[in-house]
């Protein structure tokens, strides 16, 4: 902490006193790992044709339920408005 003054001038009808500080802060930086960093996704499986039609009918398997979830509440959502 560099300067801490208390200003006495922001009346709102309470004991208090308003408290203003100058801080010197260090901030560190997080490192990760080069391997864990550098390696996120591996996209190379799906440039075989096989692969990549399985996992677009897993990605669209998974995200069907989230529609009909949405559909429903569209409906029922509707329905109270009425």
């Amino acid at each position: 902490m560099k300067d801490v003054r208390t200003r006495k001038g922001a009346d709102i009808a309470s004991d208090h006193h308003l408290v203003v500080a100058n801080l010197n802060l260090k901030l560190k930086k997080y490192w990760t790992s080069g391997q864990t960093a550098l390696q996120r996704f591996n996209t190379a499986f799906l440039r075989e044709t096989d692969k990549l039609s399985e996992f677009k009918i897993a990605l669209n398997n998974r995200f069907q339920a989230l529609q009909d979830l949405l559909k429903e509440e569209e409906t029922t959502m509707d329905d109270k408005w009425e």
